[in-house]
């Protein structure tokens, strides 16, 4: 995933113009597919989707969302200010255009006129200011860390905002792409029955189990929001999903298990949609809990893991080799000169000794909730780890409630990343010391001072040396084991039209429901 370099001043059409000159995007394909794009949308009937990645502890709540299914909900009501495209470009959404002043410290949006929410309340600069807020000050927000690089959010007139920032950031629209940044009417509160301008009308929620939105008829966007309503359904469990999509009871699932896709991939009636982009998974040590608070350790660790094996094993090759850092190969920022990390049991041996140890016992709290196959991966781990000299016992953790139980609260857990369409924003929300998601608690000053100073920078040689330092301090001194990027693999009806790949995430950016139609 990558972002744009462009020349100040600049508007919207450089902006755009400038992301077109994108080095490698992500890649992706839908098999079996048959002139999708091209078919004429149709009105009306009921889509299902079988969606795993919720709990009964979900919130539709913009500052809080965790997982896919309160995201995919999340983009059913409510819009965003800046959309992400299928080329990873950053394109206008409930912002219409957008200018920044030289150096990239002061931006002003113009806010699209003639958009009205559920209520019939008229969009105002108002409602993106309070929307943009909750994420500022004193909040629960998980993109506090990120909207604390907005200084001021004011109303320049009735249609335009001006943000200004501590300090230059290029990637600012991509920044305001997150899925957290969602719009609600000035002063709402009643987050479990949100009203938005989004493609669908609330209807019934019921947290971790099912929801059903019907069809905006007001809504701005023209050919978009095709269906009469979307009824979500939360199937965790993988084997239930596929046989959910097989038997039809479903029309797109998400998450595909990727021991079964090629299986999949001969059912005569269904789309498998893979896309790869910036997904990771991700081995947490909590570096503020012992033994995970001496790098050693930590580096121990990260040579104890056959990442050949678990890509070959447990993706099935539907993915790439990790480096222990979240920046993809396809960004333009990605260093591709760090040397790759092997598998060295020897070397993990040592790295224990450096520590005072000549072996090590530890426990990885374990669920298919942070990825498909999460399970099967830990269990790979302890097997090359003992070579290593390190004895990983497996706690099988619930799917329920992982996110708020065991997330950010084990020593040492598994979770994933969506990835993010810049590194800044990737590298801001996970590693910077500050941030709410920050989930190994890792905190290093001089990854946070130049952080700040590579999104300042507009030479671009400049900001990939930079970058290329920071992937190598998060590999080598970080809490994350990153050893597999995996592709995003969905699996659709061939009734359901309209169907294309995506950077970001399973099901269209989670955007699926906004942009299909039934052809049955």
């Amino acid at each position: 995933m990558t972002s744009s370099p462009f020349s100040f001043s600049l508007d919207r059409r450089h902006f755009l113009a400038g992301a077109a000159s994108l080095a490698a995007l992500s890649a992706g394909f839908i098999t079996n597919a048959s002139a999708q794009s091209t078919d004429t949308p149709k009105k009306g009937g009921v889509l299902k989707l079988g969606i795993g990645g919720g709990s009964t502890t979900d919130n539709l709540d913009p500052r809080i969302l965790k997982d896919w299914v309160p995201v995919n909900q999340a983009f059913m009501i409510m819009n965003g200010l800046v959309e992400i495209d299928t080329n990873n470009h950053a394109v206008p959404e409930l912002f219409e255009s957008w200018e920044a002043q030289p150096g990239a410290v002061e931006w002003v949006f113009k806010l699209r006129q003639g958009v009205t929410f559920h209520n019939g309340k008229t969009l105002t600069v108002e409602d993106v200011i309070y929307s943009i807020n909750l994420h500022r000050g004193e909040t629960t927000s998980a993109a506090r860390s990120v909207a604390s690089a907005l200084k001021s959010v004011d109303k320049l007139s009735d249609t335009e905002v001006k943000i200004v920032l501590e300090s230059g950031n290029a990637d600012l629209p991509y920044i305001l792409s997150d899925y957290h940044f969602l719009v609600v009417p000035e002063g709402w509160t009643d987050f479990n029955k949100p009203v938005g301008t989004g493609p669908f009308v609330f209807e019934s929620y019921d947290p971790g189990v099912r929801s059903r939105f019907t069809r905006n008829p007001n809504y701005w966007k023209p050919n978009a929001a095709h269906v009469d309503a979307v009824e979500v359904i939360v199937i965790n469990d993988i084997a239930a999903r596929t046989n959910a999509i097989m038997s039809g009871q479903v029309h797109a699932i998400n998450q595909l298990d990727f021991k079964t896709v090629d299986l999949l991939r001969r059912n005569p009636n269904l789309n498998i949609v893979q896309s790869a982009g910036g997904q990771h998974f991700t081995f947490l040590m909590d570096c503020t809990q012992a033994p995970y608070t001496d790098n050693n350790i930590r580096l121990a660790i990260k040579h104890a893991i056959d990442r050949e094996q678990l890509l070959k094993t447990a993706l099935r090759g539907y993915g790439r080799l990790g480096n222990d850092h979240p920046v993809p190969s396809s960004d333009r920022f990605y260093a591709a000169d760090l040397p790759q990390r092997p598998y060295d049991p020897e070397k993990a041996k040592f790295y224990l000794k450096q520590a005072g140890l000549d072996a090590l016992k530890i426990e990885i709290s374990a669920s298919d909730a942070a990825f498909s196959g999460a399970v099967d991966a830990a269990a790979i781990f302890r097997t090359s780890a003992a070579k290593g000299g390190i004895d990983v016992s497996i706690k099988r953790e619930p799917a329920d409630g992982y996110w708020d139980n065991v997330w950010m609260k084990a020593p040492f857990c598994m979770s994933y990343w969506g990835g993010r369409p810049t590194a800044d924003q990737m590298l801001t929300i996970a590693y910077q010391s500050t941030s709410a998601q920050n989930d190994t608690h890792w905190k290093n000053e001089a990854f946070d001072k130049k952080l700040i100073e590579a999104r300042a920078l507009l030479d671009d040689a400049k900001r990939k040396e930079i970058y290329a330092e920071l992937q190598a301090l998060i590999s080598n001194e970080g809490g994350a084991m990153i050893p597999m990027f995996g592709d995003y693999l969905d699996a659709t009806s061939k009734k359901l039209k309209g169907v294309t790949t995506h950077p970001m995430f399973n099901f269209m950016g989670a955007r699926l429901a906004e942009k299909v139609w039934l052809d049955a």
